[in-house]
């Protein structure tokens, strides 16, 4: 757990300063920042402060928004955290941002992080500087959360790093793949596995809160929901169903009261909603047909989901109560697995045409429809908590065809693998952890 960041003394906030990345559908020059290696302050803490700059640095870049300038090529050099800051090396250099930071390993076992980030050509901090304290082992965190500082005060957006992703791990061969309900760091280190391989699981789905999970799993033989406390690792099934029937496709509602989710019954599948609190199910759906992959927006007012009533895979959006749905794509090929944004601006969904599969995204009315990846398969989008970046499965095809978790942003930019231990697929991202 990390202590609440804290300001240090003698740095004012820089109201409107002139470095603002403004982030918008075309083409992005990364802005050049400056991070030297952070000041060891403590003995023994060199090695976690080379740990957190290099962490932090690879957040930066990997958001494809920033552009690291090497350390060989700085012609200052920072020996103290609290040294005056020498603009005019920097400028020579076309640092547009310095980033410096100090840490500091306490008697107690407790890490402290310092951190100030300037605006070279105005000569002026940006915003103030802010210290952490945590546990020895929360290094990786820190250096999310100032990166995710950084990255908010210089795009006006919030950040992103600070969070974990739950996914499906697999491994063996095409034809008897296991796989395993997994949770690792947004970049892909700490892996950690919440099942064993004895049970087929797919779609893992966070809580608003992060700290549970829904799943479907076969470890009843059919599919069946179930939900899991990721602290304790704990799970028990949504609710009891009857007769054999298959649920699948769950998502919890924005308040974290209500899941949604699909069940076949006699046939026939669709929505419903169950109040976790008191366990009623409600049905929202009615149609004779396939009704599932339901997404609340973020208000929790409307529903879209994917429904082939119209006679193949569409997207359609319906009150959260059920009702009256309307469709809302309009383009050719099969659309499918949409969800909403957390801004509430864009839906994201896959599109199957003409042999390949999509990434896309489109307004909540069906318009500005773009498609922003495309590859033998890639489904399942699923996105970062500030709404600018989408993650999904992609795999490869042929008998040896391995999935792997990709992401990109939403302009079709920086289309980039998360590194992970080996396959993996189903890709659900957190909120920013608290």
């Amino acid at each position: 757990m990390l202590a609440a960041s804290t300001a240090l003394p003698g740095l004012a906030l820089a109201q409107d300063g002139p470095l603002r990345l403004e982030i918008t559908e075309g083409v992005i020059e990364p802005l050049p920042f400056a991070l030297p290696t952070f000041i060891a302050e403590s003995t023994g803490a060199s090695d976690v402060a080379a740990d957190i700059s290099r962490v932090i640095t690879a957040d930066l870049r990997g958001s494809g928004l920033f552009r690291p300038i090497p350390a060989e090529a700085h012609i200052a050099q920072v020996t103290s955290f609290n040294a005056p800051v020498s603009y005019p090396d920097w400028q020579a250099i076309n640092a547009q941002a310095l980033i410096t930071g100090a840490v500091e390993q306490r008697s107690d076992g407790q890490l402290v992080v310092r951190f100030r980030l300037f605006d070279v050509f105005s000569q002026a901090p940006l915003g103030e500087g802010l210290q952490f304290v945590g546990p020895a082992d929360s290094w990786r965190r820190m250096a999310h959360t100032v990166a995710d500082q950084v990255y908010s005060r210089i795009t006006g957006e919030t950040g992103y790093f600070d969070t974990r992703v739950a996914f499906i791990a697999e491994e063996g061969p095409k034809n008897a793949r296991l796989k395993r309900l997994a949770i690792m760091d947004y970049d892909g280190a700490n892996v950690q596995y919440l099942t064993d391989s004895r049970a087929l699981v797919l779609a893992p789905r966070f809580s608003p809160s992060g700290d549970q999970i829904l799943y479907t799993s076969y470890e009843s033989g059919f599919p069946q929901v179930y939900l899991m406390d990721v602290a304790t690792v704990q799970r028990r099934p949504l609710e009891a169903i009857p007769g054999g029937n298959m649920t699948f496709s769950p998502r919890f509602s924005p308040t974290g009261q209500t899941v949604v989710f699909s069940l076949e019954e006699g046939g026939n599948t669709d929505i419903y909603a169950l109040d976790l609190a008191s366990g009623t199910r409600t049905r929202l759906t009615q149609a004779p047909s396939i009704e599932t992959a339901p997404s609340f927006s973020p208000e929790g007012d409307q529903i879209v989901f994917e429904s082939d009533r119209s006679g193949d895979q569409q997207i359609y959006i319906m009150p959260a109560s059920g009702g009256e749905a309307r469709r809302i794509s309009a383009g050719s090929g099969r659309y499918g697995t949409p969800v909403w944004s957390p801004r509430g601006d864009y839906i994201a969904f896959t599109k199957q045409e003409n042999g390949r599969f999509h990434i896309g995204v489109m307004r909540t009315d069906g318009s500005e429809e773009r498609l922003l990846t495309s590859s033998f398969l890639d489904e399942g989008p699923t996105w970062a908590p500030n709404g600018r970046v989408i993650m999904f499965t992609r795999e490869t095809p042929g008998d040896d065809g391995a999935p792997a978790v990709y992401s990109v942003d939403i302009s079709g930019r920086n289309l980039q693998r998360v590194a992970t231990p080996g396959m993996a697929s189903d890709p659900a991202w957190s909120p920013l952890q608290g």
